[in-house]
């Protein structure tokens, strides 16, 4: 059986993880704060996180965050790999 390449699916998940942090931003200055909470309130089945929601985030927030979101999909997807790798040894 094939094993899966520890390398690549970390950098997959970090980068996915980039993109979708990064179409987050895009939505929230394209449609605003009431857009935003809508959306989210639709697609977290009802959870309101109009009480959490910050419209105006600092650029140096904003890329700390796309780090961290790269960071941890990084991390995520590596262990996957190892742990699926090591479980069809």
């Amino acid at each position: 059986m094939k094993t899966i390449k520890s390398s690549k699916l970390a950098l997959a998940i970090g980068v996915t993880g980039s993109v979708l942090y990064l179409a987050c931003i895009c939505l929230m200055l394209i449609v605003g704060q009431n857009g935003t909470i809508w959306f989210f309130n639709s697609i977290l089945h009802g959870l309101d996180v109009s009480t959490v929601s910050q419209i105006n985030v600092p650029i140096g927030q904003s890329l700390a965050g796309i780090i961290l979101t790269f960071g941890i999909g990084w991390i995520s997807g590596f262990m996957i790999a190892l742990i699926y790798n090591w479980k069809k040894s």
